[in-house]
């Protein structure tokens, strides 16, 4: 299992339902997705540099099982498809409480947009090389 984020639920993160609210996931998954990224290093500073960085167009999640008040998660982390170009990416993220129990799987759909002109661009080759190295998953689709 490749887990890119390990933490407690804050107290913040609880709803009145006295669990875990449905937008938390989402920031589980989105940090996880920045662990992932610098663990392959693509770092922070790369993006600047290169003035771009990750955008999301679809962010979809599925809950199955609560998370309760000082619980703790880990979430992992997949890519399940990318072009060849490593222009348009998807990545599956699973969300587990302390005990092991799945409780959500979030499935986001990106590419990469330069910051400066507003507008979807590519990797450029030294980043790409970083990008291929993101785990995938045993049905993971390359696109042309």
């Amino acid at each position: 299992m490749n887990i890119f984020f390990e933490g407690p639920v804050l107290w913040s993160q609880i709803d009145a339902n006295m669990h875990l609210r449905h937008s938390a996931y989402a920031d589980f998954a989105a940090q996880a997705r920045l662990s992932l990224l610098e663990q392959v290093g693509l770092t922070a500073v790369h993006f600047i540099q290169q003035q771009l960085g990750p955008i999301l167009f679809r962010e979809e999640l599925f809950y199955h099982r609560e998370i309760s008040p000082n619980d703790k998660v880990r979430v992992s982390c997949e890519m399940t498809k990318c072009r060849a170009d490593g222009s348009r990416w998807s990545i599956k993220h699973e969300i587990f409480r302390g005990d092991g129990t799945k409780s959500a799987t979030v499935l986001v759909d990106g590419a990469w947009i330069d910051t400066r002109k507003r507008k979807l661009t590519g990797l450029p080759p030294e980043l790409m090389e970083k990008f291929k190295a993101i785990p995938r998953s045993e049905d993971f689709v390359e696109e042309p």
